[in-house]
């Protein structure tokens, strides 16, 4: 049986988009979701003429007349109304965030005056016009986009949310998910396992990565019966919009949910994938527009490896987000692959003086080694054309600490 290569695989999965519509957050708890609107400022940015340093503000004309010391009449701070300055051989003082009055249209720095009973002496010779101030529209003209809709709410966007008064931010929805594990070897992160039995982690492990991007998933915990399966997979088809399962998708005589999928019409898009790991990852829809099922293989750095690869690109392209840049990392020693499978290798991160970004493998004991998860940073993707891998050729880096 032919497999589905990795191309064709990220092809399918991003050929079943979906709209979740959209929902109106307070600005501060928006943080991480896409932006589904433009952001436009209110009025100019800066609103006023605004002075960046502590100093005296005086006007510039009167330096070209060689006036070089002035008296101070006034001392402004930021939030106070203008004081003007009426005669050429007057100042005031003022403090950084305030506005700048009209009449004044230059401010120098404390450090390069020096002020003696009520008067300012200019310390510098060359004094340029219009220094120290940020002008009114400089950053922004009101009714400028300040952000567009279709990228990740940031602090800065926050920020700038905050800055034009936008106490509430439209955002797209995330889908909901159901988690699905499944299997009598399991038991619960509280119980005392058998000698034949391991406790619960993919799950905890995928909802955990779900988190950071406003995914609050529900898990469930299916047992090796028929019925219960079927039950279980047809509820959550009805009531979630993504399914994400992990194990019991294989051909052993206890692996239910392929027989509970196909009998609640769902359709397989594809089934095992030539790559490794995650060479049996399954993918279905039920529908044309109904719950998607992401159907990762049991072994923990197949289930990872799979959910950043594949669901995260599907949820990034969902959200209208950009495609995630592709980063290059070199190989930082020789390795060898000899399965014609295109392979995900486990690797720590550095760089060297050529700002070169290094990927050095991580030794572990296949998919099933979840204990390297811990120290490693990211996936290296080696073709499946070749075998030999050598130190310093470049591949593309799949990076899962952001």
């Amino acid at each position: 049986m032919k497999m589905t290569t990795v191309a064709e695989v990220e092809k399918l999965v991003l050929s079943q988009l979906r709209d979740f519509g959209t929902q109106l957050l307070p600005f501060e708890q928006a943080l991480g979701y896409a932006l589904a609107e433009d952001l436009k400022a209110d009025r100019d940015l800066p609103p006023f003429n605004r002075v960046t340093m502590d100093g005296i503000a005086l006007k510039y004309s009167a330096i070209k007349k060689g006036l070089n010391t002035f008296r101070i009449t006034a001392t402004q701070a930021a939030g106070d109304g203008p004081v003007e300055v009426e005669q050429d051989d007057e100042c005031i003082e003022i403090m950084t965030g305030a506005v700048l009055p009209a009449s004044a249209d230059t401010v120098v720095r404390y450090e390069d005056v020096k002020i003696e009973k009520g008067q300012a002496t200019l310390l510098l010779a060359e004094i340029k016009q219009g220094q120290n101030l940020h002008l009114q529209g400089a950053d922004k003209k009101q009714g400028d986009v300040v952000a567009r809709a279709g990228v990740v709410v940031s602090p800065a966007i926050i920020s700038l949310a905050a800055s034009i008064g936008k106490s509430h931010l439209l955002v797209k929805k995330v889908p909901r998910v159901m988690i699905i594990s499944s299997g009598d070897e399991l038991v619960d992160v509280n119980e005392i396992p058998s000698p034949y039995q391991i406790r619960k982690s993919n799950s905890y492990t995928v909802r955990a990565v779900l988190k950071k991007h406003n995914i609050d998933a529900d898990i469930l915990h299916i047992p090796d019966d028929p019925a219960i399966t079927k039950e279980k997979i047809q509820h959550c088809l009805k009531n979630y919009d993504v399914l994400l399962l992990s194990g019991g998708i294989s051909m052993g005589k206890f692996d239910f949910i392929p027989q509970a999928l196909e009998d609640s019409c769902v359709e397989k898009l594809f089934h095992k994938v030539a790559q490794r790991p995650g060479k049996p990852f399954w993918f279905g829809r039920h529908g044309d527009d109904g719950a998607l099922v992401f159907a990762f293989p049991g072994n923990p750095v197949a289930t990872f490896m799979c959910l950043h690869r594949y669901f995260l690109t599907w949820l990034n392209a969902i959200l209208g987000l950009p495609p995630k840049k592709v980063t290059y990392a070199a190989l930082g020693r020789d390795f060898t692959f000899k399965p014609e499978l295109q392979y995900y290798l486990q690797v720590t991160l550095q760089s060297n003086e050529q700002a070169q970004l290094i990927a050095m493998p991580v030794e572990g004991n296949g998919s099933g080694d979840f204990a390297n998860l811990a120290v490693t940073e990211a996936f290296l993707e080696l073709p499946m054309e070749r075998s030999e891998f050598k130190k310093g050729e470049v591949f593309v880096l799949w990076d899962f600490t952001d």
